[in-house]
């Protein structure tokens, strides 16, 4: 992956991770379990947490 490329997709999952934090909030609201959602915000931050390192290989 090129840094546009790393750009982009760190731009779409840091979306995508806010959605995920508004779905929690609604279900939370609506007495719903949140578990699932908890573990992909986790896995999502661990795939921003890759990619901010390869943006920073790229860069050099």
């Amino acid at each position: 992956m090129n840094k546009s490329q790393i750009e982009y997709k760190i731009r779409e999952l840091k979306m995508d991770y806010m959605r995920v934090q508004g779905d929690i909030e609604k279900l939370e609201s609506t007495g719903h379990g949140v578990s699932k959602a908890e573990e992909r915000l986790v896995e999502m931050e661990k795939e921003l947490k890759e990619l901010n390192k390869l943006l920073l290989k790229a860069e050099k």
